[in-house]
């Protein structure tokens, strides 16, 4: 299993970074994991592309989710039949959202270990015959970013840059919400998003939070993909909030 691990999807990842390393101008390792980041990105395109329209989905079927719930609160088998003829009915599938996510996992677990490898001269030991071996491999990115040792700055722009996206999509989710949620006549009842916004809003400082806790003492080569995969994520949320305001 390690063997296919290392053939399938860290070599030729590793491979890629260095000759993409090979070819950037001023053989800068820090432009590398960007562009390599962009790369990583676009493939799984259409896969988070499905994903975050899926949420999108899901966030406006939670009005009829709530009915459901209201009307089977003392039958969860009948709850879950209803529910499941919901998703039926407007075509969605709960779980595609994760499916992406589960088929990245491996190759992002692999890109992980070429980025921490990188700068290891005695890694390159892992090229193809026909990818150039660099005779140094530079350690600063951009100027000023040692790559190879930890930068408390890019830590908590990793988790800055979280946060917004974090922002970002509850923002948008409580947008659709007040525009598909009935009224609620009943005070003393709850609406339908509460839980789930409550959850978020404390997600949109606790994830950012273990964001730079977890980046703090990472490498800042792993930290400055985390912050270009971050950035990308947004972008590509903007999109598929724009593509669906105008639907």
């Amino acid at each position: 299993m390690g063997f296919l691990y290392h053939e399938i999807l860290y070599r030729p990842l590793f491979n890629l970074l260095i000759q993409i390393y090979n070819l950037v101008p001023g053989a800068d390792f820090g432009v590398a994991i960007i562009i390599m980041t962009l790369i990583i990105r676009l493939a799984f395109f259409p896969l988070s592309i499905k994903a975050l329209v899926s949420q999108k989905e899901l966030t406006k079927l939670q009005p009829k989710i709530k009915e459901l719930q209201e009307k089977f609160k003392n039958d969860k088998q009948a709850l879950g039949q209803a529910t499941m003829q919901l998703y039926k009915e407007h075509s969605i599938n709960p779980f595609s959202g994760c499916l992406p996510i589960l088929i990245q996992l491996p190759v992002l677990i692999a890109l992980y270990g070429a980025l921490r490898n990188g700068l290891k001269p005695e890694s390159l030991n892992d090229l193809y015959y026909f990818i150039s071996r660099p005779e140094l491999i530079k350690t600063v990115a951009l100027g000023f970013i040692d790559l190879s040792d930890k930068s408390h700055v890019m830590a908590i722009l990793a988790g800055a840059l979280q946060w917004f996206q974090l922002k970002k999509s509850n923002t948008m989710q409580q947008g659709q919400s007040k525009e598909t949620l009935p009224v609620n006549k009943n005070k003393n009842t709850l609406p339908s998003s509460d839980i789930s916004s409550t959850m978020n809003k404390q997600m949109l400082y606790f994830f950012p939070v273990m964001v730079i806790i977890i980046a703090w003492n990472l490498p800042a080569g792993l930290t400055l993909y985390w912050v270009a995969a971050t950035v990308f994520s947004i972008l590509e949320q903007l999109y598929v909030n724009k593509k669906i305001s105008k639907n």
